[in-house]
């Protein structure tokens, strides 16, 4: 049986004027979605199309894991509304960035906010560091490398490259696995100790090294080689 379309809805139930009369915070994910886009499909309105999305790709930081490409191909959405989609994921990453550029960033829940919504839409590994200056506040950040799906190498003088480039006081490492599970490996506690000591003779605070995952089941998304004492 069809669905009924967003305009034969109670106004109560529909997306726009929910949002209009209570806020964004009264809507769900899909309802949210769905005013991104806007119309349906045969069968199936715009909300029934946001429930598909959301189910297939499990939440809303799968689904912004899509590329454009990759989300045009997706019945119901096509070329345009993968545009907008992508446009909204976007924002919603540079918002994070800006509210955060004005703090102390000395808690990596702090770091998370800042890069957690980027980097768990990458497939592949990418590691970064963030500039701080003597408030430990946000100078800049820098990609070092962008590595396969499983790895991502960078030799420490390219990671402190960036920080004497800018006379940054500290740095903050981040790098994400795309598996989800934000345990170190052994390179990373390898490359954890290479970089303490590097900083060390270059006189950089090194304040900490975090891996970004996802959360599944109660875990943290992410692991602070401070908090546990490593740095």
């Amino acid at each position: 049986m069809a669905s009924l379309k967003i305009q034969e809805l109670p106004a109560q139930d529909r997306p726009r004027e929910k949002l209009a009369a209570l806020g964004a915070g009264a809507l769900s994910d899909s309802e949210l979605i769905a005013i991104l886009l806007r119309t349906g499909m045969v069968g199936a309105n715009a909300i029934d199309v946001a429930r598909d999305l959301l189910r297939k790709y499990q939440s809303l930081g799968g689904l912004a894991r899509c590329t454009v490409a990759e989300l045009a191909e997706i019945k119901g959405v096509g070329p345009a509304k993968a545009v907008q989609l992508a446009a909204a994921f976007g924002l919603a990453t540079r918002l994070a960035v800006e509210q955060l550029t004005k703090q102390k960033l000395d808690t990596p829940d702090l770091i998370y906010n800042l890069l957690g919504t980027a980097m768990r839409a990458l497939s592949r590994e990418s590691l970064r560091v963030i500039l701080l200056d003597t408030q430990l506040q946000l100078m800049r950040i820098e990609e070092i490398s962008h590595g396969s799906l499983n790895e991502s190498i960078a030799h420490p003088r390219e990671i402190f490259r960036p920080a004497i480039i800018y006379a940054a006081f500290a740095i903050i490492l981040v790098h994400n696995h795309p598996s989800g599970d934000p345990a170190p490996s052994d390179a990373d506690h390898r490359l954890t100790r290479r970089l303490a000591e590097a900083a060390t003779l270059l006189q950089i605070r090194f304040f900490d090294h975090i891996i970004i995952g996802t959360p599944d089941n109660g875990r943290r998304p992410f692991f602070s080689f401070r908090e546990v004492g490593v740095i």
